[in-house]
């Protein structure tokens, strides 16, 4: 008798750049294979909200999702700030690191981790 399998889709996305460093800082770090990335917000920053992105364990309050291999948590209460969000990672000359592209932030500021709603 066959289960149903249900699959979370993950509020926010990264771009195939953004996976495969998370990957490559995985390895290279050594992080413990119970650990996953962390995303979300917090208060602070120039514009009033600041992105999180980290690695972690799993809380109570979080909901994990598998983006490619890649394990994704985020707190519950965070989704509404970023739904919809893309993270990339750009190697460039002038910058490199990730960036946020949040379709939920009414203004941002100019070092790109800071935003409001």
């Amino acid at each position: 008798m066959a289960t149903a399998v249900s699959t979370k889709l993950a509020p926010i996305s990264l771009t195939s750049r953004a996976l495969d460093e998370v990957r490559n800082i995985l390895v290279e770090k050594n992080v413990p294979g119970e650990y996953g990335l962390r995303v979300g917000v917090q208060g602070g920053g120039c514009s009033g909200m600041s992105y999180l992105l980290g690695f972690d364990k799993p809380k109570d309050q979080d909901e994990t999702f598998d983006l490619d291999g890649v394990l994704l948590i985020m707190d519950k209460k965070h989704a509404m700030y970023v739904l919809g969000m893309e993270v990339d990672f750009q190697d460039g000359l002038n910058a490199r690191g990730f960036v946020f592209n949040n379709p939920q932030a009414k203004s941002t500021c100019g070092c790109g981790s800071s935003f409001s709603s």
